[in-house]
């Protein structure tokens, strides 16, 4: 039993909750008193609601976020309607800006603002004090919004000692050298988190290292800007480098404009697929940049994402926005163009989403900026994209990453717009696939095998015989060994054996990047 329980649902089981871990490493004496539970949005809320309830809490803390709200708003209604003399408290993005107006917030006890580390467990203290003298024979209730005040890095106890084994095993591995952004780009909630504060560098090298010797080899750096202090990026990119293991992988988000050569030096040592770079990018147009508030030395991004990609072996996800204001498809087409010319491994073309409390509003009625009502809160069309297009771009979106990012068809893809501009040929089969397969989801392998070399041969006039090797070498990429039926006539066996990829060593979290780094084998035997 737990008289405090930390929950959350998950967009999927392999992410941990990193934020209620550090709710629960905080709760000091409280500590003992408090459990964590953790669900999927997999999960239906009232099986949630039946094994929170299970645990007998006094206060259930609820984590809510832009891909949980709508469960989560369910979750704690039936809560209520079984329970209501729990307290229901709630944090998170989601509620931390805008939040008065909502249904999942006028159902709940208590809503904390900002980054509730401490202001948790002071408000658990509260709630769970003896009875005072006020008359009442309860302390005064404390208010039903609060606002966090922003906690310091030297005041928090580290929590990676709460990911357990099954965590090590299954789980993405969160860890966070610094919190917050300088920059001021407006569709994004870290413009609202100044200043940026670093976790004590000791400290945090210290539980890195437990976490290296309990067997974890899968990092996800969340800070949003890793490379804004040098020394402590360096200092972290050294530990890591001196600690190698031949399945460590690394994920950091970088600023693009910012890799100086004393950052380089030491990247080009690291073993290829053992870093990933984040790079935002959203978008290469000097003039929407200005208008949402984004600085960035765009000659200088080209020039170290060149370098990335020539001289180390780190895999590179660069990020585009669709459907920023004063962007129209011809500039964003001339973006992706330009993106796909410097060869990232991947490209995440995202759809802009109205985040609460981010001042991209502001641009709404100049730019016919149009959202969607519920989340993730999508835009929908804008004054230069109408809602036609925007659904493209999302179908799009969707296909480039099951095709081009998936690492799947590492070497199909190019030959998907050879010697034409990437983006109308990738759009052109974007609408192509769309008609022919009739969904954006759930296309196994082997049948979105069979629509590339549809496409390149019927629709493109490519030569089968030509076209049939590479796409039997990238279906064997991902490490399958049979022949499909649609490429079996086109194929000489003496001079494409069935094989299976080497998907290399990394851990089992990274095999899309293992993917991009593998060569399909040709030494296994004939059938």
């Amino acid at each position: 039993m737990a008289e405090i329980v930390l929950s959350t649902l998950n967009a999927r089981f392999a992410h941990a909750a990193f934020g209620l871990r550090y709710l629960l490493a905080n709760l000091q004496d409280l500590r003992d008193r408090a459990e964590i539970l953790e669900f999927d949005i997999s999960h239906r809320p009232l099986d949630v609601a039946e094994q929170l309830l299970a645990r007998q809490p006094r206060i259930i803390g609820l984590g809510v976020y832009i891909w949980n709200i709508e469960p989560t708003t369910r979750l704690v209604s039936d809560l209520k309607r079984i329970a209501p003399e729990v307290t229901i408290v709630l944090g998170g993005p989601e509620v931390s800006y805008e939040a008065h107006d909502l249904e999942l917030t006028r159902l709940a006890d208590h809503v904390i603002a900002g980054e509730a580390d401490v202001a948790f467990r002071d408000l658990c203290r509260e709630l769970l004090a003896q009875p005072g003298d006020n008359g009442s024979g309860r302390l005064p209730r404390p208010e039903k919004f609060l606002a966090a005040p922003l906690p310091q890095f030297g005041d928090l106890q580290l929590p990676y000692s709460l990911y357990n084994a099954q965590d090590i095993a299954h789980r993405v591995i969160y860890v966070e050298a610094s919190r917050g952004c300088p920059y001021e780009c407006e569709f994004c909630l870290s413009s609202l988190d100044i200043p940026v504060r670093q976790a004590p560098l000791e400290a945090f090298l210290h539980a890195m290292d437990d976490l290296l010797a309990r067997g974890v080899r899968q990092f996800k750096f969340v800070d949003r800007t890793f490379n804004l202090n040098l020394k402590v990026s360096r200092a972290i990119l050294e530990f890591f480098l001196e600690r190698m293991q031949p399945d460590l992988f690394v994920h950091f988000e970088l600023v693009p404009d910012r890799l100086p050569d004393s950052l380089r030096e030491v990247i080009r040592r690291f073993p290829p697929g053992t870093l990933q770079f984040e790079v935002g990018i959203q978008t290469f147009n000097p003039a929407v940049a200005t208008l949402i508030s984004r600085r960035q030395d765009y000659p200088q991004t080209e020039a170290n994402l060149q370098w990335l990609r020539q001289q180390t072996g780190v895999h590179v996800h660069a990020d585009l926005i669709v459907g920023l204001p004063g962007e129209t498809v011809e500039s964003f087409a001339d973006g992706f163009d330009r993106l796909v010319a410097l060869e990232p491994q991947e490209i995440q073309v995202g759809i802009l989403k109205r985040l609460r409390g981010t001042p991209i509003v502001r641009h709404d009625a100049e730019w016919g900026m149009v959202y969607s009502a519920y989340p993730p809160y999508e835009i929908l069309q804008t004054r230069l994209i109408d809602a036609g297009m925007m659904q493209r771009m999302r179908r799009f979106a969707r296909f480039w990453d099951l095709v081009a990012n998936s690492g799947n068809f590492v070497e199909t893809t190019p030959r998907l717009w050879r010697d034409s501009r990437p983006f109308a040929s990738f759009l052109a089969f974007s609408d192509w696939l769309h008609v022919a397969s009739g969904r954006t989801s759930g296309i196994a392998l082997k049948r979105l095998a069979e629509y590339v070399f549809t496409w390149l041969t019927s629709e493109r006039g490519e030569a089968a015989r030509e076209v049939a090797p590479i796409v039997f070498r990238d279906y064997q990429r991902g490490g399958k060994s049979d022949i499909p039926p649609f490429l079996r006539p086109w194929l000489d066996l003496e001079e494409n054996p069935r094989g299976v990829a080497g998907g290399g060593t990394l851990p089992r979290g990274a095999r899309r990047q293992a993917r991009h780094l593998s060569e399909p084998s040709a030494e296994s035997p004939t059938s």
